[in-house]
């Protein structure tokens, strides 16, 4: 039975989040389907790495350990993963959306002649009749993501052609450990049969990496601000009610595209997807970009001058009113009754 196959990302010797949520979600897919569930961890210095991903429900590591394959370099990893795959011929693949998954999963569909899904929002196993054909098929993995600029949700099937591939940012699917003693097998490559030396004709000589400075993932509580705050002065009153809340600062794509704020605040399909415990929306009409990158919040809080603004569809309270009269009473009450 072909197995779910998911791509780890590894840096200083640590699994990144988002192949963590995605193990989490091929996890869920391996046991409808009742298959495995695989993962590819490529690098040097892996020893143990196992460990990390095993917790996740993983029941085979294939681990390529050499020396020239970190940091990461395109075309090595490509070589590897594309063997590996028409040898074990898995029948779903996931990767994240990230710049070495949005790199790297093309040229591997590519060369698989298998198709890709970006940036997909949702997954879900379901079936397709083929009605001009007449042929069913079951099992089929639905990649779900918005589509025409977000106007409509587009549901995208692989019939024919495996391993189906999807790539999913990082944020858009939950991560749950499924038992910390959970055991699988590693599987250790012989890296020199996947690659060869043309391979590294690409050297990498230096890196500089700088660490975002925001972190919204981690906020308990984010205010985010739309276009509808008008300036960029206006969002100075955001920031104010975040520090005595104790959040963090979002926005809509529109605040970012007018340069009210800069973009590694955007929350949303083209920007960082967050779950916190309260989210503040403030002059968002709430379009389903926006939406898919805030929906899953505990409380959701929507201020607008619009009645009819579609964030107070799913919103659990919303104010009706102007943004520069209701923030400074919000941040005028919250600082007379925050101890």
């Amino acid at each position: 039975m072909n197995n779910v196959v998911v791509y780890c990302e590894i840096e200083d010797g640590h699994v990144a989040e988002v192949s963590q949520e995605l193990m989490t979600k091929g996890r869920g897919l391996a046991n409808e389907l009742g298959v495995k569930l695989e993962a590819v961890a490529i690098g040097h210095e892996l020893e143990g790495i196992e460990n990390q991903i095993f917790p996740y429900g993983v029941d085979t590591v294939y681990v390529a350990d050499d020396a020239r394959l970190a940091p990461f370099t395109t075309l090595p990893h490509t070589a590897i993963i594309v063997k590996l795959f028409q040898e074990q011929k898995p029948q779903i693949a996931l990767m994240g959306a990230s710049s070495i998954g949005r790199d790297l999963g093309p040229r591997v569909s590519s060369a698989l002649h298998s198709g890709l899904t970006a940036d997909c929002t949702s997954l879900v196993i379901g079936n397709h009749e083929d009605k001009k054909q007449g042929k069913t098929y079951e099992n089929l993995l639905y990649q779900i993501r918005p589509a025409f600029g977000g106007n409509i949700i587009a549901t995208i099937i692989n019939p024919d052609c495996r391993p189906q591939m999807a790539t999913v940012r990082e944020g858009v699917m939950k991560k749950e450990i499924l038992d910390p003693k959970y055991k699988g097998k590693v599987v250790k490559l012989e890296v020199a049969k996947y690659v060869s030396d043309a391979d590294f004709a690409v050297e990498i000589i230096e890196r500089h990496m700088e660490k975002s400075k925001v972190n919204m993932k981690a906020a308990p509580i984010v205010i985010a601000g739309g276009y509808g705050m008008g300036s960029k002065e206006n969002f100075q009153l955001l920031f104010e009610l975040a520090e005595v809340l104790g959040g963090e600062v979002g926005a809509s794509r529109a605040a970012v595209d007018a340069g009210y704020v800069e973009h590694e605040r955007q929350i949303g399909q083209t920007g960082v997807t967050v779950r916190p415990k309260l989210y503040i929306a403030c002059g968002i009409s709430g379009q389903i970009q926006h939406r898919a990158g805030m929906e899953e919040s505990a409380q959701i809080i929507a201020i607008n001058t619009d009645p009819e603004a579609p964030i107070n569809a799913i919103a659990d309270y919303v104010i009706t009113g102007d943004i520069a009269e209701v923030l400074p009473k919000m941040i005028k009450y919250y600082k007379k009754n925050t101890k």
